[in-house]
């Protein structure tokens, strides 16, 4: 701050105008201070920038945004403060009319993370994990600890990380959106009415509860050899399937493989599900939400 206050006028006099304008952005910087100290943790690995994240706004929607002003004024004297109960939880807490976009969340018992909410739809509030489109730019043949925390453009296609989904999905009871666009270009779902990551030490397994939808059961009712349910979680680098060679170093991209896939979303180019598209579907996304019974 010494070269600020040293700063004159033309006669080497300090005007009224300057102090007004050292007072206004100061005053600036105080209340920008809070969110500057804001730790998002993978913002970087999923290419968002902060002034896209809609609940960063201060004319964007926000839980207990009424509450916030106190706490500004009241933090701003000490910007490593956050107010971490006012972010939500998942997507099913950003209030209702909120546009769909990137939203920081932060799971119970976790930092702040960024993400992709689809809000407004009819049956809005979902959480999406996984994005990926046949003309993508990334490769997906990531390691095991790239996929845990997370890689890829927010805004395009991107894993959120498996230990943030594990994280969000031990919170409540989830269910799960598998959005699948096919060689025609055709959106369809498969939906499971339940959904949850078991931790790292148990492999990240999967777990699905109940098929409906119009996609097909590729993930449930398959061979031994192709079944993802109840699988742990495999990368080119942490063989997990039960096939003799590795499947994510044979097929590309970490999964829930067996021995080996009758999914694959995880992938450059070569999407699958079942029989509905094997090797040419245009794209996927994975959505989740608290299940609608709980």
């Amino acid at each position: 701050m010494a070269q600020v206050t040293g700063i004159t006028t033309g006669f080497g006099i300090k005007s009224p105008a300057h102090h007004a304008n050292l007072l206004f952005f100061a005053s600036v910087l105080a209340l920008l201070a809070p969110l500057l100290a804001v730790n998002i943790e993978n913002l970087e690995r999923l290419k968002a920038n902060l002034d896209e994240i809609v609940n960063l706004h201060s004319d964007g929607p926000h839980p207990a945004r009424e509450d916030r002003t106190n706490t500004r004024q009241s933090r701003a004297s000490d910007p490593q403060r956050t107010d971490r109960s006012s972010w939500p939880k998942d997507c099913s807490e950003v209030p209702a009319g909120s546009p769909n976009g990137i939203y920081v969340i932060q799971p119970k018992g976790l930092h702040p993370i960024v993400v992709y909410c689809e809000v407004n739809e009819t049956d809005g509030g979902w959480t999406v994990i996984q994005r990926n489109r046949q003309n993508t730019e990334i490769t997906w043949a990531e390691s095991w600890s790239t996929y845990k925390y997370g890689f890829g453009n927010v805004h395009t296609e991107y894993w959120l990380g498996t230990e943030y989904i594990h994280q969000i999905s031990k919170q409540k009871v989830y269910q799960v959106r598998f959005v699948i666009w096919d060689a025609a270009n055709n959106a369809t779902f498969a939906d499971y009415n339940l959904f949850s990551l078991e931790d790292e030490s148990q492999g990240y397994r999967l777990r699905l509860g109940t098929y409906s939808g119009l996609a097909g059961d590729a993930m449930t009712t398959n061979s031994a050899s192709t079944v993802h349910d109840n699988m742990k979680f495999s990368a080119k680098d942490q063989d997990q399937d039960t096939y003799s060679g590795n499947c994510a170093s044979s097929y590309g991209g970490g999964w829930w493989y067996s021995a080996c896939y009758s999914v694959r979303l995880n992938v450059k180019g070569a999407i699958t599900w079942g029989s509905l598209c094997s090797g040419n579907c245009k794209g996927s996304a994975i959505l989740i939400k608290p299940a609608s019974y709980c």
